[in-house]
């Protein structure tokens, strides 16, 4: 027992580079993960995925093999893959020790910002039949951040409230993907400096700090709630972002990006 454990954590902690080899029969356990695989080149070599991995939509048609209700380990080892994607922040803990333990190797990734994403993408080049495409989509990210940074950036940013559910209301700090995005655009996340990344707020918090624009995900329904929401307190505009687009971190998140900045910049040029 002492020397598989041993093993598990030495196969975990080996540089990158002296363990991974093109992948030939690969499993996802999160929806950004999947959309990452297929950026790296690795989509035609999935067998199984999570729920919800719906993008791009050949991902539908494949085995599902975790949910939010956990890992079904005896699918994924039935499938035999010899790479599994994986999550710390969303997948538990215990049935990603069993896959490892039986000498599957288990690829963390958990990007938590733009740069962390292309990173995840250059991690995935290694394990890739065309590292190249993997790469090539890592430098593209970063070319189309630092092209909206320079673009969109103001000496007096705009005030925002980024929103996500209304009962609980709560929204994201600096530490988050979505309040990156939104820096990018030329505006400021209005509660940038809580320590929780994702802080549960009141109304009264919200409007005491006075957003000039709110910030949320989904389409024309979910606007009108909103606006309903916070009338006649709060009379600004309610900008809406592709959901998945927004909530996922994967190559997609620069949709996202390039959709908020179009819409605020004509608030934030004034």
């Amino acid at each position: 027992m002492a020397f598989r454990v041993l093993g598990i954590l030495l196969y975990l902690w080996l540089p990158l580079a002296a363990i991974a080899q093109p992948a030939q029969r690969v499993v996802s356990l999160a929806p950004n993960l999947t959309e990452l695989a297929y950026a790296a080149g690795l989509g035609d070599h999935l067998v199984g995925v999570s729920a919800y991995s719906d993008f791009p939509p050949q991902a539908k048609k494949l085995e599902q093999v975790a949910s939010w209700q956990g890992v079904n380990v005896e699918r994924v080892i039935a499938l035999k893959p010899d790479l599994v994607l994986a999550w710390r922040g969303g997948n538990p803990q215990r049935p990603l020790d069993q896959i490892a333990s039986l000498g599957i190797p288990v690829l963390y990734l958990d990007p938590e910002n733009i740069e962390q994403v292309a990173q995840a993408l250059d991690q995935l080049a290694a394990y890739s039949p065309m590292p190249h495409m993997a790469r090539q989509a890592a430098e593209q990210i970063r070319q189309q951040r630092d092209r909206l940074k320079r673009r969109y950036t103001r000496p007096h940013p705009l005030p925002v409230f980024i929103q996500f559910g209304t009962q609980p209301l709560f929204t994201a700090s600096s530490r988050t993907l979505q309040s990156e995005i939104v820096s990018l655009c030329g505006a400021e996340n209005i509660f940038k400096d809580s320590r929780a990344p994702w802080p549960q707020v009141s109304r009264e918090q919200v409007l005491s700090r006075q957003p000039q624009a709110i910030i949320i995900s989904g389409g024309k329904r979910q606007q009108e709630s909103v606006r309903d929401f916070w009338q006649p307190a709060l009379k600004v505009p309610v900008v809406t972002v592709d959901a998945d687009w927004f909530s996922r971190a994967g190559p997609r998140i620069m949709l996202a990006a390039q959709q908020l900045c179009s819409q605020l910049h004509p608030l934030t040029a004034r």
